[in-house]
C-alpha cells in the first residue's frame, strides 16, 4: 500500500481529481481502493491511467466487493453488480427450511460471485451446500474456480446445462442465474467500461434480452430436484415476460423486487411431485 504522505508523484487530491475528470462518480471511494491496492507509486500511476482510460476498477485491482466480501475478478470477466445481491437474498430464502445439504448451481456464473455468496451464508449457518457453477467463457470459469475453491465447489465450462456432469440431472435444489438479459440494441447505450471491457456474450440477451431465459427455462426442470427452484435475475420491465416464459415451461412462478437495488428476480419452482403444470 502506498503512503501518500511520502508520495510526491500522486498526492491524494490529484488522484481524486483525475478520477473525477474521467467521470468517476465515486472518485473518493475509488481513490481509497487504488491507494490500498497499489504497492508503489509507479503501480498507482499505472492503475490511475488504466482507470482514466475507462477500464473497470474491479479489473484493475483484481477484486469486486459483493455481499460484504471480496470476490476475485480478472480482465475480460463480467463484474458482479450490487443488484445481484438481491438474487442471493432470494436464493437463500428459497432454500430456507430445506432438510439436508442442498445442491446449488450458479448458472452463467461469471466470477462465481452469486454462488460463493450463497455458499458463504449457508456455511455460516452450519448447513453448507454442494456448490457448482457453469459458464461458457473459459476466462470466467478460471476465475470462478479460484473463488469456489474455499467452499469445495466445482466450476464447469460449457454452454448452459451442457457444461454439467450428468449425475446432477434431477438433483439440483436451486439454480441461480444472472444470465445476460440486455437487449442487443441497448448494449450501445451501456457505460463504456461494460461495453468495451466485459465480454458481449455476458451482456447480450438477444433481440428482447430474454433468449437465455428461454433456453434455461426449457431445460431447468430436467435438472431440478422435485420442489427445486430456478431463480433468474431480470429487470422490472422484462420480469412479466420472464415469468411467462417460466410458467410456459410448467414452473410455479413468483416475482420479487428490491427498489433500492433496482433489482428484480423471477423465480420458478418445480412441483414437489416433480410434475409440470403447463397450461394450468
Amino acid at each position: 500500500m502506498v503512503d501518500m504522505e511520502q508520495s510526491e508523484t500522486l498526492p491524494e487530491e490529484s488522484l481524486v481529481s483525475g478520477l473525477r475528470l474521467a467521470g468517476c462518480v465515486f472518485a473518493e471511494e475509488e481513490a481509497a481502493i487504488l491507494l490500498e491496492s497499489a504497492r508503489t507509486d509507479a503501480e498507482l500511476a499505472m492503475m490511475l491511467a488504466r482507470r482514466i482510460e475507462g477500464q473497470p476498477l474491479e479489473h484493475i485491482v483484481g477484486w469486486a466487493q459483493f455481499c460484504g466480501f471480496r470476490v476475485k475478478v480478472a480482465p475480460g470477466v463480467f463484474v458482479p453488480r450490487r443488484r445481484s445481491e438481491f438474487l442471493v437474498e432470494q436464493a437463500l430464502a428459497a432454500l430456507a427450511g430445506r432438510a439436508g445439504r442442498p445442491v446449488v448451481l450458479d448458472l452463467c456464473c461469471g466470477s462465481g460471485a452469486v454462488g460463493v455468496a450463497i455458499a458463504r451464508s449457508l456455511a455460516a449457518a452450519a448447513t453448507g451446500c454442494e456448490l457448482h457453477a457453469a459458464d461458457v467463457d473459459p476466462a470466467a470459469v478460471v476465475c470462478a474456480t479460484a473463488n469456489l475453491a474455499p467452499f469445495g465447489g466445482s466450476a464447469h465450462c460449457g454452454d448452459l446445462f451442457a457444461a454439467l456432469p450428468q449425475e446432477l440431472r434431477g438433483g439440483i435444489d436451486l439454480i441461480a442465474a444472472n444470465a445476460p438479459y440486455v437487449p442487443a440494441g441497448a448494449i450501445a447505450f451501456m457505460p463504456q467500461e461494460a461495453r468495451l471491457h466485459e465480454p458481449e456474450r455476458a451482456l447480450n440477451g438477444g433481440a428482447d434480452g430474454l433468449d437465455l431465459h428461454r433456453r434455461i427455462a426449457r431445460e431447468a426442470s430436467q435438472w431440478l430436484r422435485p420442489g427445486g427452484s430456478l431463480l433468474l435475475e431480470s429487470s422490472a420491465r422484462q420480469a412479466p415476460l420472464s415469468a411467462a416464459i417460466l410458467a410456459s415451461c410448467g414452473l410455479t412462478v413468483t416475482i420479487a423486487s428490491h427498489d433500492e437495488l433496482d433489482a428484480t428476480v423471477v423465480a420458478g419452482m418445480l412441483s414437489p411431485a416433480g410434475e409440470l403444470h403447463i397450461g394450468r
